[in-house]
């Protein structure tokens, strides 16, 4: 069996053949129950690859899915207007790298949509222009997926307080377009590492729906034992061989060992 080690695109896992641990009955939950949700996960915990998977359905990519459990659930398949924001792989120290980074995505997407945004340097009034034009093309409403929302906040928090009140504002203003366009939206999914921020950031709009401790939700990220224990089932039958020890102990090992998103213990034990 191969697994996904760093790999975050449901696509790449899927037409490379790892193994996937399914979720996809969570997914179809959300999708079909609710419209704005927020989710906080430590990082490295599988929050990148859940938003690349809502990302794929929302495309009516059902090719993807054959074989999950969702593809026993969703009849339509529907393609939807999907936009995708990541704060991965910035460094926000730097004054004005929020305000570059939605930029660069703006820009891209009116491009997409031929809008000329004129003098309207608003970053939220020309986002609910492009979400007003792509649910009008599509004639169903748009998805935004947020990965790590806090980022621009969590990398000045304690070093800059002029910066981090600044990038606050922004994302307070740029989050507010939820509200604003909310007849032009099918759902909103937002994930970071911290919850601290909700209220002076989320304020501008409804409060998105809280799964992080939603225990109808626990496992939409990471793995379960119950999973490691069907989903690796043979692999774990081999790990046990090669230490020597029976599948109850290794699943033990494996537990005890465990911190949260990867196993510490040294790899000459296996």
């Amino acid at each position: 069996m191969k697994y996904p080690i760093g790999i975050q695109t449901f696509e790449q896992i899927i037409m490379d053949g790892y193994i996937y641990v399914d979720k996809t009955d969570l997914i179809y939950s959300l999708v079909t129950r609710g419209k704005i949700y927020f989710l906080s996960r430590p990082r490295r915990f599988g929050k990148s690859l859940l938003l690349s998977t809502l990302e794929n359905y929302f495309q009516g990519r059902k090719d993807l899915f054959e074989g999950l459990k969702i593809s026993k659930l969703e009849n339509n398949w529907l393609a939807y207007p999907v936009f995708h924001i990541d704060f991965n792989g910035v460094n926000f120290n730097q004054p004005r790298a929020l305000e570059a980074k939605l930029e660069g995505y703006i820009s891209s997407w009116e491009k997409i949509y031929g809008i000329n945004p004129g003098i309207d340097f608003n970053l939220g009034s020309r986002f609910e222009n492009v979400l007003r034009a792509a649910a009008q093309k599509y004639q169903r409403g748009a998805v935004v997926l947020v990965d790590e929302y806090d980022k621009p906040l969590l990398d000045v928090l304690d070093r800059d307080e002029k910066l981090l009140n600044h990038n606050r504002d922004i994302l307070k203003a740029f989050y507010s377009t939820f509200k604003l366009a909310d007849r032009y939206l099918q759902f909103v999914f937002l994930a970071g590492v911290t919850r601290f921020s909700q209220v002076s950031v989320f304020s501008g709009f409804n409060s998105p729906k809280d799964i992080t401790i939603n225990e109808e939700y626990e496992a939409i990220c990471g793995i379960t034992e119950e999973e490691m224990a069907t989903q690796m089932d043979e692999d774990l039958d081999i790990l046990a061989g090669r230490m020597g020890i029976s599948r109850e102990e290794t699943v033990q090992k494996l537990k005890d060992n465990y911190d949260g998103y990867h196993f510490t213990w040294p790899s000459s034990d296996i």
